[in-house]
């Protein structure tokens, strides 16, 4: 039975073989598939030249000693002012035994080009661990380390909630602050790690993502769109540009809209399952107004139709709960929080503070400002809330309200370091503060229970709380 190379012998098998012919070598995403299956699916994906090479894949279970062939990749052209002409590649692979791994081998004019190992999603009666870093595309050492550090725990995805790259967005950012951190040929602190090629990561649009919309300055911005591939069920454009992304700017958006196909501006906004976990992903960038009708009619049905999940989660960039003197006004998103509890949502999973924080479980009721507005000129949202503090991180009981979890110290320039010593400073909501080291949320469920460690870039565990029901 075939026996998958070691990284470095096959990096030098391959080599051997003539020049890299990759933009960017595969990398898995979950694509648009939100619900689980009994045969699970994930998308394959790569970059390469505009040219006439023929592409095919190839890919064998665990249990299998037969490779098949998938469906042939198809592709589509990234054709925009300032960036080489590429093609970005697309499989899937299919029939996938939940939680058990797979190897993929990707051809090129018949010749094996790339070999890796690949982990399918998982079913929900499988125990699941993820990873969670948000801002962290900023090409720091503090980036390559969290993503060491990741690799380390052996995670079955990585999610990001924003500001993938710094700082709008670009195709070329993605190029040199994003790919050579986590689809690293070898594993270590400097070097990043082998990530991408085999787990699928998932992300929520930041900021320094989607909020830029000056296409003369920046022709190659929204990559998202175009590098991402990710459930496509959010709430559909009504026409009204506070319900979805609106390109503006004196060049014509169209290559960029020819690149992203049908997932702008759709994919902004997505659901899925994974193990017994129900993730609803919202893009909170200011062009949203999470209070109108339509996107809150979406986001209630979909919190309801969750009955089978054991576990929900909410994930976005801009925190409404924060206690940093760092964007502490951002807090647009605390209007949602009746929501998120009518909904019986467990952890709200934010970045856009480059630091840690967590917050007691509560349960939040806003309020008018004096001048009869929802929110301040610079957004803030007044409102009372109430705090479980008999929870204990676990040792007793299960919590009452939504626990608020602020992961963005993934690589960025940290926010306040000096604030993690002035408890005085932190708002009543916040329970921890850990702002002078790069981190990780690293989250365990299994079953009825789960666990956060928040790990340092230097491998130290600085927080943890456990919720069993």
């Amino acid at each position: 039975m075939h026996q998958l190379l070691p990284a470095a012998l096959l990096a030098v098998t391959l080599a051997a073989q003539g020049p890299n012919p990759f933009v960017e070598k595969p990398y898995l995403q979950l694509g648009d598939n939100p619900a689980l299956s009994a045969r699970e699916s994930l998308v394959l994906m790569w970059h390469a030249a505009d040219d006439s090479a023929k592409w095919s894949v190839q890919l064998r279970g665990a249990k299998s000693a037969a490779w098949r062939k998938t469906d042939l990749p198809v592709s589509q052209l990234v054709q925009v002012p300032g960036i080489p002409a590429h093609k970005v590649f697309r499989t899937t692979l299919t029939d996938l035994t939940p939680g058990e791994e797979f190897s993929y081998r990707v051809y090129r004019n018949e010749g094996l080009a790339f070999e890796a190992a690949g982990k399918a999603r998982k079913s929900a009666s499988q125990p699941v661990r993820f990873a969670l870093f948000g801002d962290c595309g900023a090409n720091t050492p503090g980036q390559l380390q969290i993503a060491n550090q990741a690799f380390l725990t052996k995670p079955d995805f990585v999610f990001i909630p924003g500001d993938i790259v710094y700082g709008s967005g670009r195709i070329s950012e993605y190029r040199d602050k994003f790919y050579p951190f986590y689809n690293a040929d070898k594993a270590g602190p400097e070097t990043g790690a082998p990530l991408l090629r085999s787990i699928p990561f998932i992300a929520a649009p930041g900021n320094h993502d989607t909020a830029l919309q000056n296409f003369q300055r920046y022709p190659d911005a929204l990559a998202y769109f175009m590098y991402w591939d990710q459930p496509l069920n959010g709430p559909v454009r009504t026409g009204a540009s506070s319900t979805s992304h609106i390109m503006t700017g004196e060049l014509s958006p169209s290559p960029v809209l020819a690149a992203a196909a049908q997932r702008y501006p759709l994919m902004a906004n997505f659901s899925f399952d994974y193990g017994n976990a129900h993730w609803t992903v919202l893009d909170s960038n200011t062009y949203m107004d999470w209070t109108k009708p339509a996107l809150l009619d979406w986001l209630r049905k979909d919190l309801a139709a969750a009955k089978g999940a054991e576990w929900r989660f909410v994930a976005f960039h801009h925190p409404g709960f924060n206690s940093s003197k760092s964007h502490f006004t951002d807090q647009w998103m605390r209007l949602v929080a009746p929501v998120f509890e009518e909904g019986n949502v467990d952890v709200v999973f934010a970045g856009h503070v480059h630091n840690y924080q967590r917050s007691f479980p509560l349960t939040f009721t806003p309020k008018p400002r004096p001048d009869g507005r929802k929110m301040g000129s610079k957004g803030e949202v007044d409102g009372d809330w109430k705090l479980d503090k008999e929870f204990a991180d676990g040792a007793s009981k299960k919590p009452v309200g939504v626990i608020y979890v602020v992961s963005g110290a993934g690589g960025a320039g940290l926010y306040d370091p000096a604030q993690m010593k002035e408890p005085a400073t932190w708002q009543g909501f916040t329970n921890k503060f850990i702002s002078d080291e790069h981190s990780f949320s690293q989250v365990d469920i299994n079953g009825k229970t789960l666990e956060l460690k928040q790990i340092t870039a230097s491998g130290k565990t600085v927080d943890s709380f456990r919720i069993a029901k």
